[in-house]
């Protein structure tokens, strides 16, 4: 399955994207540290926010197909760059908080972690880029 995403150039560093089946627009800016305004999500945290946003994806998938509702859960993901040998993320750090009353059960924990640990956007970061996974189960 392809999705084509048509991208323009605006001019002072911003890019605005269009989703092609949706026809969603946004726009990105550089960061402040790199030449740009830092008005707009960068591209490098649409790629912490596509993982964050994979995870709860992936976690709800499975969720469901278990009858349990994850509503509530949430994850915060720190982008961290570097700048050796050449700018880039070094690393993506997660962390998913869901209620603990949502799944009191240990296996089921389990199958949840082991399913958000094999999310798509996070098999697909280069093995340089350090992304630890860590989940709190956080009592209501």
């Amino acid at each position: 399955m392809s999705v084509a995403i048509q991208s323009v150039y605006l001019g002072e560093l911003r890019v605005q994207s269009t989703h092609g089946p949706s026809q969603r627009v946004l726009t990105t800016d550089a960061p402040v540290d790199n030449g740009g305004r830092g008005s707009d999500f960068s591209p490098t945290d649409l790629v912490a926010t596509a993982l964050g946003s994979c995870l709860l994806t992936i976690l709800a998938l499975v969720a469901e197909r278990h009858q349990i509702d994850l509503s509530g859960s949430t994850v915060s993901v720190t982008k961290e760059m570097v700048a050796q040998p050449v700018r880039r993320i070094g690393r993506l750090e997660s962390i998913v908080t869901i209620p603990a009353a949502r799944v009191d059960d240990l296996q089921m924990r389990e199958r949840l972690e082991a399913a958000a640990r094999k999310c798509p956007v996070h098999q697909s970061l280069h093995p340089s880029i350090d992304a630890p996974i860590s989940f709190v189960y956080e009592v209501e």
